[in-house]
């Protein structure tokens, strides 16, 4: 059984996109034939991060229009055999039907066994596809704006029955310290009340590898908690690979 994965967040740069990516290409190296779907119109950034930008020859923003079928919008990564892309428009200002985008999961399961939804926002449109998603992935970095929004977020999903939540903290420093102002991860678990998924540590190959489209080095922090994370949606019991006592 194909699952769908909606990736989101309280507030934009925590690092969503960046654990999309990462968490498909995680699911693919596994194995598993897997699908990222990217709704953030106008500002897409997938393709660049998955080393296709210059092989996108449709986007999901011709499937709206009624241009093409939505097999005829998804683009192969050309680093991985089980990776695929559904690239958002570029245009800003396409109207986002929530049951074509829903459409869109529920037909992919036919030919994926993971969909991962970049989302945008948490407009009406938006909140439809992640209300269909199988489980939501909530990303925040460890600071008190971010963890608070998050919180606010996942309550929202919670009152909406959206209730199988993983957290994601992003960008964790492994040197913390109390006056870097930022949360401690306990406390960042227990302000956000969701169960923890992930802890994926600062690594600078994360923001050069995703500017260049390039897949991370075996040496990569970031990569093997990426791979961690992804290994535990499947079902396994993978320790973090970072200390976050």
């Amino acid at each position: 059984m194909s699952q769908i994965i909606a990736v989101t967040a309280g507030k934009g740069g925590t690092g969503k996109s960046t654990t999309s990516a990462n968490v498909a290409s995680g699911l693919a190296f596994y194995g598993k034939k897997t699908l990222v779907v990217e709704l953030d119109f106008g500002l897409r950034c997938q393709d660049i991060m998955l080393g296709i930008k210059d092989e996108i020859k449709h986007d999901i923003g011709e499937y709206l229009n009624g241009e093409i079928d939505i097999l005829t919008a998804t683009t192969k990564v050309r680093t991985s055999d089980n990776l695929y892309l559904v690239c958002a428009t570029r245009n800003p200002f396409i109207e986002i039907n929530p049951e074509k985008i829903i459409g869109v999961c529920e037909e992919m399961r036919q030919h994926f066994d993971y969909i991962i939804v970049d989302t945008a926002g948490i407009g009406s449109s938006i909140f439809s596809v992640i209300k269909a998603a199988d489980m939501i992935l909530m990303v925040t970095t460890p600071d008190t704006v971010c963890v608070r929004d998050a919180a606010i977020l996942s309550d929202f999903l919670y009152v909406k029955n959206c209730t199988n939540q993983r957290l994601v903290i992003n960008k964790v420093s492994q040197r913390f310290k109390e006056e870097d102002l930022l949360y401690d991860l306990d406390v960042v678990m227990d302000d956000v009340g969701i169960p923890l998924i992930g802890v994926v540590p600062e690594d600078n190959d994360i923001k050069v590898c995703g500017s260049k489209g390039i897949p991370l080095p075996p040496t990569s922090p970031g990569l093997k908690e990426f791979r961690a994370i992804s290994s535990r949606i499947l079902g396994n019991d993978v320790p973090l690979t970072i200390n976050i006592n």
